[in-house]
């Protein structure tokens, strides 16, 4: 069965991203390119449509709809909306899934002012927890009036795992580039020519680090763990299946955005497995199960709500441009750098052209020009510097790009970069100016947890930053203080809530800036993961020494980057013994005040027990 007429039509999607008052952009796949009608129920407003197509198989299109309204949209109002295929269809014939019950149609609100919204990171299809993108579908199924729903669902980063792939999911990859027919490519430096080759391979399953570059020679991944030599390109300690070609990336958002294409797959066993690799399939298959079982009232979520993404290092890679001597290793290797390439086209694809259709013009332009080489292309990925975004709403939203634009330590490659360089705290300052308030989206929490902070530190100082992740903004003094001063600055924002993910557990930290002139208040929000935890013993542990060793008596407050503030940790309504980090896969729910403070901050917990109140009235 390949004819495309023998396929659905819609593969993934719709998915309502960047919505503004006379903008909406929607992203869906296709198994042939559509020509959808797009129909508003609102007799005053006449959208046009123009739709842009990617070409990523032989049966599998990305559809990007750019619709513009003739007037404004009418804020906090319910609007329905339908997408009408070539043969009449509406999503309630070819999407019912997609559909609440007793509506005929999805619909979307746009939100006059930013007062509520949803947010988390990590969403790692195998992890044994339930999915936290179920909880915004209990929220929506409750019919919550349009004034009361969600302004946006914000993911922080790691909405896949290109490089923490569960045996069970890289066979439905396969599975389903063949079915699709996803287009193939060839691999410089690797001891495999092709993606064929790669899925042919003895290695492809369990023993994918055989086959990895970790240095500027062909030497593998595993040769050099094993030879005692410092931690390779892709350190990911899971990296067994890191996804490799463009095709697997792209299968992967299909598979982790929408229950259509699992239609299309398998989950057999995949032949020449060991006996240990056998066991290890079948103790992640119900998990992968759970996870695919929900994906129907997931897609309702994203038809439903606009979501807004940003990458973080499990987009790409483990570690991603952590270092300059990382960056200088991993992209000087032709095979390392067409693996981090592929998965930065998918981000692209899949996630930064709804995000921003603007500013992505020129990469998709790139895409569709037929004489664009993947090197080439790839070229062009790594030097854009437009990741980064704005959403005009009231408060203003900012949306930081962490990863592709660090301050490079200069005394010694290794160290870790800061995660925004010069110029992008320059341009981060300047959007920020005379603003009253404003919500950031930091990957990661710029206020974070010292103890841990400090274990980082730690090893960095000793020369191994892979080891614990050494990302966080304090491990870098430049960008450190670059920042701080951004928030004194007399002619920005008095109140910020910056809203983080990455560390796989939540918590809130309430900050007050000391300054002569002005103490900013800021609050930061920190909720992940959407479907990863943190190793429940070492948490309760890291949590009681960092409440031990840093209370606000203690003396080594003086040693860390925050001496000029005043941090207070909000307890979770439902700690135990004092707890200030909350451990439970879920969706993070902040809501705002008229001058952008927040006034309730829940953590919704996806095993559905009640919501973790860490700000309430």
């Amino acid at each position: 069965m390949t004819a495309s007429t023998t396929l659905p039509s819609v593969l993934a999607g719709p998915i309502l991203r960047r919505l503004e008052p006379q903008r909406l952009a929607i992203w869906l796949v296709g198994s042939h390119p559509l020509q959808p009608v797009f129909l508003l129920a609102h007799p005053e407003i006449t959208p046009s449509l123009r739709c842009t197509v990617i070409p990523v198989g032989k049966q599998a299109f990305i559809h990007l709809l750019d619709i513009q309204f003739d007037n404004p949209l009418p804020s906090d109002t319910e609007l329905e909306y339908d997408l009408r295929l070539a043969n009449g269809q509406g999503i309630a014939d070819w999407a019912p899934h997609l559909l609440y019950p007793g509506a005929s149609r999805p619909s979307f609100v746009l939100r006059e002012r930013l007062d509520q919204l949803l947010h988390g990171s990590c969403r790692k299809p195998h992890h044994p927890a339930a999915d936290g993108l179920l909880c915004a579908d209990r929220l929506l199924a409750a019919s919550p009036r349009p004034e009361e729903r969600p302004a946006v669902l914000l993911m922080s980063g790691d909405q896949v795992y290109v490089d923490d792939v569960a045996g069970p999911v890289l066979r439905a990859i396969h599975a389903l580039i063949e079915r699709l027919g996803l287009f193939d490519e060839t691999l410089d430096g690797a001891l495999v020519d092709s993606g064929a080759a790669l899925y042919r391979h003895p290695a492809c399953y369990y023993r994918r680090a055989d086959l990895l570059p970790a240095q500027a020679g062909n030497e593998t991944l595993r040769e050099r763990f094993f030879g005692g030599k410092r931690k390779p390109i892709f350190s990911s300690s899971n990296a067994d299946n890191h996804l490799v070609t463009f095709a697997e990336i792209m299968a992967m958002y299909l598979l982790a955005w929408s229950p259509q294409p699992w239609t299309l797959t398998t989950m057999s066993l995949p032949a020449g497995l060991d006996a240990r690799q056998r066991a290890r399939y079948q103790q992640e298959l119900p998990a992968v199960q759970a996870f695919r079982d929900g994906l129907g009232q997931v897609a309702r979520v994203m038809a439903h709500l606009p979501c807004l993404m940003i990458f973080d290092d499990h987009d790409v890679t483990d570690d991603w441009n952590l270092s300059a001597q990382w960056e200088q290793t991993a992209y000087g290797h032709p095979f390392s750098r067409r693996i981090i390439g592929n998965a930065l086209l998918g981000y692209l694809l899949c996630q930064g052209w709804g995000n921003d259709p603007d500013g992505c013009a020129a990469l998709i332009g790139q895409c569709r020009e037929k004489d664009t080489t993947r090197d080439e292309l790839i070229g062009e990925l790594l030097r854009f510097q437009g990741w980064q975004y704005t959403l005009p709403s009231n408060p203003p939203l900012l949306v930081l790009d962490t990863r592709t634009r660090r301050w490079r330590s200069e005394s010694n490659l290794g160290k870790p970069s800061g995660l925004l360089d010069w110029e992008a705290l320059c341009e981060l300052q300047q959007a920020l100016l005379d603003h009253p308030s404003a919500v950031i989206v930091s990957p990661a929490p710029i206020f974070g947890v010292k103890l841990i902070e400090t274990v980082q530190r730690v090893f960095s100082t000793l020369g191994h930053p892979l080891l614990v992740d050494a990302e966080n903004w304090m491990a870098h003094r430049g960008a450190a203080q670059v920042i701080l001063n951004i928030f004194r600055h007399s002619r920005t924002p008095g109140h910020y809530v910056i809203l983080s993910g990455d560390v796989h557990y939540s918590f809130v930290y309430e900050v007050l800036i000391r300054h002569g002139q002005r103490s900013p208040h800021l609050w930061q929000v920190t909720s992940s993961g959407i479907k990863n935890e943190f190793p429940r013993r070492l948490l309760d542990v890291l949590d009681r020494l960092n409440r031990w060793l840093y209370s606000p008596r203690s003396p080594l407050n003086w040693f860390t980057q925050r001496r000029e503030m005043q941090v207070t940790p909000r307890t979770p309504s439902r700690s135990k013994a004092g707890e200030r980090l909350w451990n439970s896969a879920g969706l993070g729910q902040v809501f705002f005040d008229e001058q952008g403070r927040p006034t309730r901050v829940y953590q919704l917990n996806a095993d559905g027990s009640p919501a973790t109140a860490f700000i309430h009235d």
